[in-house]
């Protein structure tokens, strides 16, 4: 599972066994966790699951993500060869 960010105590991650689902993104800080679908085309972002995530914790992550998107999307390209 590459990391893809270390950003604010968040792990910004790829599961390699998930190639054959749309482009996402894992997040963890703590006992927090998330995983967000991304959607390319229309530069944006919804959230797939949560555990233990905050309201501040949701928005700081999805923040980091829009600040990062091309380059969550090139990595996952990169990494998934697609």
């Amino acid at each position: 599972m590459p990391t893809v960010l270390l950003i604010a105590g968040w792990r910004l991650y790829f599961w390699s066994n998930e190639s054959e689902e749309p482009i996402h993104i894992h997040a963890e800080k703590g006992d927090m966790e998330c995983k967000f679908w991304i959607d390319e085309e229309n530069f944006d972002i919804s959230l797939a699951l949560e555990y233990n995530l905050t309201p501040a914790a949701r928005r700081e992550v999805k923040r980091i993500i829009f600040e990062h998107f091309d380059y969550i999307v090139t990595e996952w390209h990169r990494h998934f060869k697609r």
